[in-house]
């Protein structure tokens, strides 16, 4: 068979989550507007799979060929199967026509998220995609096809695995203040926080380190500077511990 036959039918899709100290960002193209609509096309990366490769594989060729991002850790959010899940807008309609050979055909999607320091990826469009970039979450309300509804299951996904795993450090900087910490958890659970519970939770976890060093260059007081203690969380979890969240 061969390997660049596309599977009309089925799909990867990618949420890719970054920070950038002060909001969560989701990693979107523009996959160009069509004739008779003014507006852009913003989606998450995502393009169909081929008759020869496995979906994780799929996952990261898609991301690679339409963003430039490759060498990151993808876990599967789940499938989105509506029958019309890909042809509600006239708009979405119009680019399938133009761009797939059987635009009329009911694609299964499998949708992945990952959590990615922004600093590392510098985001480069190609293949369909007109461009790539961050954007932030927040501001983000409407999405090609339903993307929209991908991206909030990825967020859902990402909220119930930071009660039960520490794994927001993926989107920190190696060292990090305590306010840059609580700034992210509010982001992610989209809500205030009180910084003083907060911090002593944190802090009784035994997770961080304290790195005896301060911020340089900053406007104002310098914070203590802290890094993510990946052994004694080994140990946390050793024992069974998984209540991270807050």
């Amino acid at each position: 068979m061969n390997k660049k036959e596309l599977n009309p039918y089925v799909s990867v899709d990618c949420v890719i989550f970054g920070f950038d100290l002060e909001q969560l960002y989701v990693l979107l193209i523009d996959s160009g507007s069509m004739e008779g609509y003014k507006q852009s096309r913003m989606a998450v990366p995502g393009d169909l799979i081929y008759d020869t490769e496995n979906l994780d594989t799929a996952a990261r060729r898609v991301l690679k060929e339409l963003t430039g991002i490759e060498n990151i850790y993808l876990e599967q959010i789940g499938a989105f199967g509506d029958p019309d899940r890909i042809g509600k807008k006239a708009s979405d309609r119009k680019w399938l026509e133009s761009i797939r050979a059987m635009p009329e055909a009911r694609v299964i999607t499998v949708a992945y998220y990952s959590l990615v320091r922004m600093p590392n990826f510098n985001p480069k469009a190609s293949s369909f995609a007109k461009s790539a970039g961050w954007a932030p979450v927040s501001e983000v309300h409407d999405l090609a096809f339903d993307h929209y509804e991908i991206l909030q299951s990825g967020l859902e996904q990402l909220k119930r695995k930071i009660k039960i795993q520490p794994i927001g450090f993926n989107l920190l900087p190696e060292k990090f203040t305590l306010s840059q910490l609580h700034k992210l958890y509010e982001c992610i659970y989209d809500k205030a926080l009180d910084k003083r519970n907060f911090r002593r939770k944190i802090l009784n976890l035994n997770i961080l380190t304290n790195l005896d060093e301060k911020q340089i260059g900053v406007p104002h007081k310098p914070s203590q500077l802290f890094k993510f203690n990946e052994e004694n969380y080994k140990k946390l979890s050793e024992e069974g511990f998984d209540n991270f969240g807050f």
